[in-house]
């Protein structure tokens, strides 16, 4: 007999996102230290720090929400506490890789989906290139964002457990890339030839919290 395919998980509420998003800062909380390495090879190594002052006020903000919050709520107050508290450029980039969800995500208040994922990372994508002025190829974190959200176009009607492997792949790929590039933005490009084989510490960041929601969703 041959036993159908599991389907996965098709969305999650706000309640499940509400843990997938404690989860993913305490997964970057985690990494501080690996941040910082992957950080201080190209640049002046604060990468981890922020990113985890920046994760330990979402947790904050996260944990004064109640029950009512909406998905959308949820990823934009996420994002507001990163970018109050992180300051600088990371701050804006990674909190408006949040923020977005409070308008892209209005339309399905109580689910996340596949179609919401990809609709978030595509305006995140673009977000950030307008405010930073940096395009993939340039070894930033977009080296890892865009191909995340290319391949959420391509896995919109997907359960989101399923879409969100393979967009999480996508962005490890990305970061992974990123290793051969000249960093042409932030303090890394002053390095030039010299910036090649290290991944930008910002992809690393990316390819982090994707990778931690698609594990939530895996094992939900």
């Amino acid at each position: 007999m041959v036993l159908p395919l599991a389907l996965g998980v098709q969305s999650f509420d706000s309640s499940q996102v509400h843990a997938m998003l404690l989860a993913v800062a305490d997964r970057i909380i985690a990494a501080e230290a690996e941040l910082s390495e992957a950080d201080r090879r190209l640049g002046d190594g604060d990468h981890g720090l922020g990113m985890q002052r920046g994760m330990q006020a979402a947790k904050t903000k996260l944990a004064e929400l109640d029950n009512s919050a909406t998905v959308g709520e949820l990823f934009g107050a996420m994002g507001m506490a990163m970018i109050s508290s992180m300051g600088g450029a990371s701050g804006v980039v990674f909190g408006s890789m949040f923020r977005v969800g409070t308008k892209t995500l209005k339309d399905s208040p109580e689910a996340f989906t596949s179609l919401g994922l990809s609709a978030l990372l595509r305006s995140a994508s673009e977000t950030i290139m307008k405010r930073g002025g940096a395009k993939p190829g340039d070894k930033t974190m977009l080296d890892a964002l865009v191909p995340a959200a290319d391949k959420a176009s391509d896995c919109a009607q997907l359960p989101l457990s399923k879409a969100l492997e393979q967009v999480a792949t996508a962005a490890e790929n990305g970061r992974d890339a990123s290793s051969a590039l000249i960093a042409t933005k932030g303090r890394a490009k002053t390095l030039g030839q010299d910036s090649i084989g290290h991944p930008d510490a910002g992809a690393c960041s990316v390819a982090i919290i994707l990778r931690t929601m698609a594990d939530c969703a895996a094992k939900s």
